[in-house]
């Protein structure tokens, strides 16, 4: 069969449109840009965009149809993942009985055609229909649930907020004038209902970011940003203002950087979001941090560990006093593991104190300490003041200097748990860090209770996951052993079209024992104490437990690699 660029030559030629200087001088366009003949054809205005659907539908025998008003079913669209759609430039339109009806601007692509027949398990019908008209339905029609901005902006007097969150009021704010517009209805509704979408989306993060013409509003999901809305710029400074206001923060200063905080009830359960506000070249840029105290008591049980990691965690944690240090890059679900073990441990005889930067989640029966160095009260000297406080278990934010590490490594050893993180790649090279900080390497290895380093991986949805066949060079190369079956990601309705739904720790843990200890004392290299790690004391490394979970089948083999490095 001829390729689309092909059939277009022949046609063009056939119907005398062009003259061969003309399509020669386009294709070589074309070669040089590397872009769709077709693209350089409707840019050099050789051809317009319906002359070239006609004739195609003509001599292609394919009807051609005009999405603009066309009525589209959601639940049609959610058997195509968006990614899929944006890729092929398709999208699915009706289905009558094993028959699916799809809008296509490529109706010669075979590749396309037969992902979608494995994919949808039907046949597939084409209509012709131009690429720019596909891909604006593709960008409207998967968002729907976003709902039409100006709508909401142009509506008043309705409503002073979504059914669904009812925000926690922060104490009565008097306000200026100039900041007024921020309390009108539809201000609220958005605000509103940008919390609402993230709640329910599962978002970790909202990123509300002032561009040139726009308000661009993002969420991270599972780990990856998706662009969600863009508000208009007249209606900036009233939406920045209502954070602000539920914030706490100071509605006139827009030059510093400022941080805050809120509580909303969704779902009769309570959800802080932490804010961060930072000056930038149109604006003040936000983002919000969803963190739900509900994913904390739910202990060590259901964090998703495999059963060895759970097994050393549950024994470090036992233990009367001593550190237990996690590591793991930014966003890599160490305060969540570390909050969790905190709530096991967080009964009425325990005094439990910690100092953070900031505090992550506020939760009852704990002290917590909020670090402010531009007073004075950095990690170290707040750490002097807990322990005149006589805490039984004490968590330190993160370990970022020599003096922090000296006296974290002390308390451990004068009878408190320590809890803390550091930033390294692995678990063992944490006994590294400490020493070059400067702790002695005998308060070190008598200090060390347990190492964890940890990594989040994107959890496959199970509703849509498909099975993958992978090359046995490629397994052998990656030094993947098990026969196993291998899913990959697909995208439905469930996952709004990522494949993805969750996310699920990846561990690597170890145990100090007395030989560890004597040979961080004897000063041996990394790779002495994880060689004895891994070939005395079974220790799992980061890739062994990732392909551990790809062998479940909860992750891809893809995302495996990705979030672990070859050892």
């Amino acid at each position: 069969m001829h390729s689309l660029r092909e059939s277009i030559v022949e046609i063009l030629i056939k119907s005398k449109q062009l003259s061969k200087e003309q399509l020669d001088k386009a294709i070589e366009a074309q070669k040089a840009k590397q872009a769709p003949l077709r693209k350089i054809l409707i840019q050099q205005k050789l051809i317009t965009e319906d002359q070239l659907l006609s004739l195609l539908s003509e001599e292609l025998f394919i009807p051609t149809l005009h999405l603009a008003k066309y009525k589209f079913d959601p639940e049609i669209l959610s058997l195509i993942p968006e990614r899929l759609a944006k890729q092929y430039s398709i999208i699915p339109l009706s289905r009558i009985g094993n028959t699916l009806t799809v809008a296509m601007s490529d109706p010669l692509n075979i590749f396309a055609l037969d992902d979608l027949k494995t994919l949808t398990g039907c046949n597939i019908d084409t209509v012709l229909s131009s690429e720019t008209e596909i891909m604006h339905m593709i960008e409207t029609q998967y968002h729907q649930d976003t709902k039409d901005i100006q709508q909401i902006l142009d509506e008043s007097g309705e409503g002073q907020g979504s059914d669904d969150t009812q925000r926690i009021k922060p104490e009565e704010i008097e306000l200026s004038s100039a900041i007024k517009e921020s309390e009108k209805p539809p201000i609220i509704k958005i605000v509103e209902l940008m919390l609402t979408q993230a709640l329910k989306k599962r978002a970790s993060d909202i990123h509300i970011e002032p561009e040139e013409d726009c308000l661009r509003v993002r969420y991270r999901i599972d780990g990856s940003l998706h662009d969600i809305l863009k508000l208009p710029k007249k209606n900036q400074n009233a939406v920045l203002a209502r954070l602000k206001i539920i914030s706490n923060l100071d509605i006139t200063e827009n030059r510093l950087p400022q941080d805050g905080r809120f509580k909303v009830k969704f779902e009769n359960k309570e959800v802080d979001f932490r804010v961060s506000a930072l000056p930038t070249t149109f604006g003040q840029k936000f983002v919000l941090r969803l963190l739900d105290k509900s994913n904390l008591s739910i202990g060590l049980e259901q964090l998703g560990f495999s059963d060895e990691p759970k097994r050393v965690f549950k024994e470090a944690v036992a233990k009367p006093f001593g550190m237990i240090l996690v590591t793991g890059p930014t966003g890599s679900g160490k305060s969540t593991t570390l909050y969790s073990v905190l709530n096991q441990l967080n009964t009425p005889e325990r005094n439990i104190i910690t100092i953070e930067d900031p505090v992550e989640y506020q939760i009852e029966g704990i002290t917590q300490v909020q670090a402010r160095p531009d007073i004075g009260l950095d990690f170290s000297s707040g750490l002097r003041s807990l322990l005149r406080q006589s805490p039984d278990v004490i968590l330190i934010g993160e370990i970022r200097d020599a003096e922090t590490a000296d006296i974290a490594v002390k308390a451990a050893l004068t009878g408190q748990v320590v809890l803390s993180t550091l930033h390294t790649n692995d678990a063992i090279s944490s006994v590294t860090r400490l020493i070059d900080m400067g702790v002695e390497p005998f308060l070190v290895a008598s200090s060390l209770i347990m190492l964890c380093a940890q990594r989040l991986a994107r959890k496959l949805c199970l509703k849509c996951r498909k099975p993958t066949e992978i090359s046995p060079d490629f397994l052998q190369k990656i030094g993947f052993k098990e026969k196993t079956k291998f899913y990959t990601a697909q995208g439905c309705s469930y996952c709004n079209n990522t494949g993805f739904y969750g996310r699920i720790a990846i561990l690597e843990v170890i145990m100090i024992d007395d030989e560890i200890r004597d040979l961080v004392m004897r000063k041996k290299s990394i790779d002495d104490i994880k060689k004895y790690a891994i070939e005395k004391r079974g220790m799992r490394t980061l890739r062994d437990d990732a392909f551990l979970k790809v062998k479940d089948g909860l992750t891809s083999l893809d995302e495996a690699l990705r979030i672990t490095t070859e050892e």
